[in-house]
């Protein structure tokens, strides 16, 4: 199911479609099937829509400790990192999220954002570049490549 959720992701150009089908790979990547992690995973959540990202990064890492294979629970905590202002923290989970899930686009979008933020637009363009291959006709990547690719040509740092 969830290979066949991505095949029609790479096909999807009308954004309501894309975005129809990136909810539906959303919901097989929060399913733990275990009620405790379930129960964690929406504490960590909570913890995080509350700006409480210490309590959240705290539910997350008891996660990856319980189920260190569950993707979401290393993209979760990447995202509490972020939130935190923990770039180089944020970036380490999300190459775990992606040793374990390398199509996940929402990791791919929040590590070409850090590196852009970064100013390593060299990377951030081989991402997004990465992230093209499983959704094309993502809305406002083709822009983000442009402005990435013109930053390159007009001389801007290159890592």
């Amino acid at each position: 199911m969830l290979d066949d959720l991505f095949a029609r992701l790479r096909l999807a150009t009308a954004p309501a479609e894309i975005e129809t089908l990136q909810n539906g790979i959303w919901q097989w990547w929060l399913t733990t099937n275990d009620l405790g992690l379930d129960k964690e995973l929406e504490a960590g959540m909570r913890a995080m829509q509350a700006a409480d990202y210490t309590l959240a990064i705290q539910h997350f890492t008891r996660i990856i400790q319980l189920r260190p294979d569950f993707a979401e629970g290393w993209n979760k905590r990447a995202t509490a990192h972020y939130l935190r202002g923990e770039y180089r923290a944020s970036l380490a989970d999300i190459a775990e999220t992606l040793r374990r899930e390398p199509r996940h686009f929402g990791a791919l979008g929040g590590q070409a954002d850090i590196l852009r933020q970064l100013g390593e637009y060299r990377r951030a363009l081989r991402v997004l570049d990465r992230l093209a291959a499983i959704c094309p006709y993502l809305p406002g990547l083709p822009e983000q490549r442009l402005s990435l690719r013109e930053r390159l040509e007009d001389g801007d740092p290159l890592e």
